[in-house]
């Protein structure tokens, strides 16, 4: 069939523009592709075995007192519970892996992402050209990542969280922007008449001020990192995530329910984890 069939102009060739622009990032950046996945390895195989290092019951009581410590006893409790069953159920290594990966691409975004929803907040051209950048990455579907991921990182670790960061870093972005700009008008008119300097203002006034929405926005880029672990799975990512895509594929219900079940307890209590530091 003419590709133009049907169409009020010819095609445009964007997936091959796209696969061009994709070659010549992969040729002329090689280097810095290796070097990106060469720490974030080594940050995340570290991360695993500093966790594996820890007997599972040591590591499950001083989450469960971190959980009384910044919630109440009730969420210690499920802490107890909940990392207890997934112990028992053998998929232990698996949540650890899966932990490593949220955590490094949580901790990344907020690196990347907060300083962008700062400066986003501080200047309007800023917010006008990354909002739609913004959207892009929000409504992409996901699977879509894991091709340049793939391409640029080749299979494993890596390119899952990198896939991970760029689907779950907007909400930090966007929240940061929201928070710093919602800080009361006569606040900032008070912080400029008593001579402050944008960071002065910023690290005294707005940011605190601002801290509740920032850390919404890091809970949600939390929630997004573990939506993406079952998908990370499909380019080698290890984990839980490995755990249900092989059950998928081989119809193994009770697998399939028993990973489930874990990635359910490891975001219930990173979630109620988050809103308690927040509220602290």
């Amino acid at each position: 069939m003419n590709d133009a069939e049907g169409t009020l102009f010819p095609k445009l060739p964007l997936a091959e523009w796209v696969e061009l622009f994709v070659d010549f990032l992969t040729d002329s950046l090689s280097p810095v592709f290796d070097a990106i996945s060469s720490v974030i390895g080594l940050i995340t195989e570290n991360f695993v075995v500093v966790l594996e290092f820890v007997p599972p019951i040591l590591l499950i009581v001083i989450i469960a007192l971190l959980a009384w410590w910044v919630s109440s006893w009730k969420l210690s409790l499920f802490a107890l519970l909940g990392l207890g069953l997934i112990n028992n159920l053998g998929y232990w290594p698996e949540t650890l892996e899966t932990v490593s990966l949220v955590i490094v691409s949580v901790v990344a975004s907020m690196i990347i992402g907060i300083p962008i929803g700062i400066w986003m907040s501080q200047k309007k051209a800023v917010e006008t050209v990354f909002t739609p950048i913004l959207d892009f990455m929000q409504t992409m579907p996901a699977f879509v990542y894991l091709i340049p991921a793939v391409v640029f990182f080749s299979l494993g670790m890596v390119p899952g969280v990198v896939a991970t960061i760029i689907f779950s870093m907007p909400p930090t972005v966007r929240l940061t922007n929201l928070g710093i700009r919602q800080v009361d008008e006569e606040l900032i008119e008070a912080s400029n008449a008593f001579g402050s300097s944008t960071g002065q203002r910023l690290g005294k006034v707005q940011i605190p001020l601002a801290m509740s929405t920032i850390m919404a926005g890091i809970n949600q880029t939390i929630m997004l990192s573990l939506s993406m672990v079952v998908i990370a799975s499909m380019v080698g990512a290890p984990g839980l995530g490995t755990v249900v895509y092989r059950a998928v594929t081989q119809v193994a219900i009770g697998p399939g329910f028993e990973g489930g079940l874990s990635l359910v307890i490891v975001a219930m209590l990173l979630d109620r984890l988050t809103q308690g530091a927040n509220k602290k």
